[in-house]
């Protein structure tokens, strides 16, 4: 093999390690201990040299990450490829470092390294936003539609109506996009502003930094100073007091500064559990929006849009094929969208239904044998028109209650979960009430040739 063809190979190698570990791991974990890694194969595959941008960093995925790695490598290779973890040069951690000090309000203890001055961002603040995810870049539907709405409004006309923006529905539906979006729009139209974009698990970890170092005042001068503050997973923040006692103070001191505040979760306000009742009322003070699984045109859309931003053309019969067997949400169709361009070009195949076929193999074996639970109260909810979130709400109305039991009789019939599972999945319900549901069905299908035909289009929609 030449000396050029292996500099194509290599970096083909861990692309292909990324997508599987992109789709093993929560989304969380991937961007903070897999995305940033820096790895170099060598020409005759002898070893993987893995960048890490310090020592915790690199003891942590030595720890948790470093066995997957090496069996992700000999895997794809085809041999074993021992992996070497090594720090990576220090000027990238520095120049970060001293850009995360200015997020510091003015008076933190550190001084500003000596470097400052050359790296002197152009905003007092550190936003985190991701600049690749715009309005421009987002796809919109009928599943987003809503959304996309508020939060162009929001990101328009800051502090005014939606205050707060509540985002809620499943994963990997667009979410954090919009925040992102609002974010990046924002500061377009005003560079100056103070925006930042925070998990709540790092709202949670500021809150414990600030509690054990004493320094409660300089936390609550970090984000009550802020025009725009966006908060990804709220629902993180449940059985944790003082942290929802923090998060209440800084939301009332945005509210009264005319600031805005947008959050997301994987339920509606009033869903949330273990959240003080204060904090749901505040939530559900502004405006609430649901974003859906998207539609099979939606879906094709944005597999174009995403291949083209891969500088890969997508052919629209390979699309389709791809939309019609990945349905549950946007990033499991990233995620098949990059196993498929990983593996036209290592194997430098044209793009093709054969080829999606192929490298999807296993994604497609799942999705055959294992239909979403998720899928099926989306499809359940739109059959019945009404919304997936009463499919997990406590409300009980007639037209609501009996889609609700074909829901999970359909998820006890097409999937490999438990009672309990599918209890837990339909809004924290005790196994026996879905066993009732069942039940139930199984009863009147034999008796009602109507529902018995209602269940065979369902079944038929979710089996593709």
């Amino acid at each position: 093999m030449s000396k050029a063809s292996v500099r194509t190979v290599s970096p083909g190698l861990w692309q292909i390690c990324v997508e599987f570990l992109a789709q093993e791991l929560p989304e969380q974990q991937f961007n903070t201990w897999i995305r940033p890694l820096v790895v170099n194969i060598a020409p005759d595959l002898s070893k993987a040299t893995v960048q890490v941008g310090n020592r915790f960093k690199l003891d942590w995925v030595r720890a948790q990450y470093a066995t997957r790695i090496t069996a992700l490598l000999e895997k794809v290779a085809g041999q074993r490829v021992p992996i070497e973890l090594i720090l990576a040069p220090r000027e990238a951690p520095v120049k970060a470092e001293a850009q995360v000090r200015k997020f510091e309000p003015v008076g933190a203890a550190e001084p500003a390294p000596v470097s400052a001055p050359e790296e002197k961002p152009k905003t007092v603040f550190k936003s985190r936003l991701n600049s690749a995810l715009t309005f421009d870049t987002l796809i919109e539907g009928t599943a987003n539609r809503m959304g996309r709405a508020a939060a162009l409004h929001v990101a328009n006309s800051l502090g005014q109506l939606y205050n707060p923006l509540f985002i809620y529905g499943g994963v990997g539906l667009g979410k954090t996009h919009l925040m992102h979006a609002i974010g990046n729009k924002l500061l377009a139209d005003n560079p100056a502003a103070k925006v930042l974009y925070i998990h709540a698990e790092q709202f949670v970890s500021d809150v414990v930094k600030a509690y054990q170092r004493k320094t409660f005042e300089d936390f609550k001068a970090r984000y009550h100073a802020l025009d725009l503050l966006l908060i990804d997973d709220v629902q993180f923040l449940a059985n944790k007091d003082r942290t929802q006692e923090e998060f209440f103070n800084a939301f009332e001191a945005l509210l009264a500064k005319k600031s805005h505040i947008v959050m997301t979760s994987d339920t509606y306000p009033k869903g949330l559990s273990d959240i003080h009742e204060r904090l749901v009322s505040r939530f559900d003070s502004g405006l609430t929006v649901a974003i859906e699984p998207p539609e099979l045109e939606m879906r094709v859309a944005i597999l174009i849009r995403k291949a083209d931003a891969e500088g890969a053309i997508l052919p629209e019969d390979v699309a389709f094929f791809v939309a019609k067997n990945v349905r549950s949400n946007v990033r499991e169709l990233e995620g098949a969208l990059r196993k498929m361009l990983a593996y036209s070009r290592f194997n430098h195949k044209d793009l093709s239904i054969q080829l999606a076929r192929d490298s999807l193999r296993d994604l497609l074996s799942i999705q055959n044998r294992q239909i979403s639970v998720e899928n099926i109260q989306k499809t359940v909810a739109d059959f019945y028109k009404i919304k997936i979130a009463d499919m997990h709400s406590k409300k009980r109305p007639a037209n609501i209650v009996r889609p609700r039991q074909i829901a999970m009789y359909l998820a006890k019939e097409l999937t490999q979960k438990s009672l309990p599972e599918i209890g837990e999945l339909f809004g924290g319900r005790d196994h026996t009430t879905v066993l009732y549901a069942v039940r139930k069905i199984v009863a009147e299908r034999k008796l009602l040739s109507e529902l018995n035909q209602q269940l065979h289009v369902l079944e038929q929609t979710l089996k593709g």
